[in-house]
């Protein structure tokens, strides 16, 4: 998929591409020019830019305050993502970009990667 299913949500469950479960949805953010009903697109004339605090604010409450490299940050806001709760005692939170998802029920997300190839928070 080149962009987030626009019927995702919150507590969806999520398996991996050997069809095993792997946490669920903890939070998800539609690509910034997402062109879904609701969803606002960026504006390319720069009226709808932020302010500073506000981004940096952002940035904190999407990533949880992870130190993830600006590359990474920037592809994960540009392209969308969904930051998946992971299972297990001392599992860490990972991130699912849009081209690694096969495909969405009403409730499951299917990945077409293995767990292991979702990055991933300490």
């Amino acid at each position: 998929m080149d962009t987030l299913p626009n019927d995702i949500h919150v507590g969806m469950k999520v398996y991996d591409s050997e069809r095993r479960h792997i946490g669920k949805i903890d939070d998800f953010k539609f690509a910034e020019n997402a062109g879904f009903d609701g969803v606002e697109p960026a504006d390319i004339d720069g009226t709808d830019k932020r302010e500073p605090e506000t981004f940096v604010e952002t940035l904190a409450d999407a990533f949880g305050g992870e130190d993830l490299p600006k590359v990474l940050r920037d592809r994960l806001l540009n392209q969308g993502y969904i930051r998946l709760e992971a299972d297990g005692l001392f599992a860490a939170d990972r991130y699912i970009f849009p081209d690694q998802i096969a495909s969405t029920t009403a409730d499951e997300v299917m990945l077409r990667v293995a767990k292991d190839q979702l990055i991933k928070t300490h």
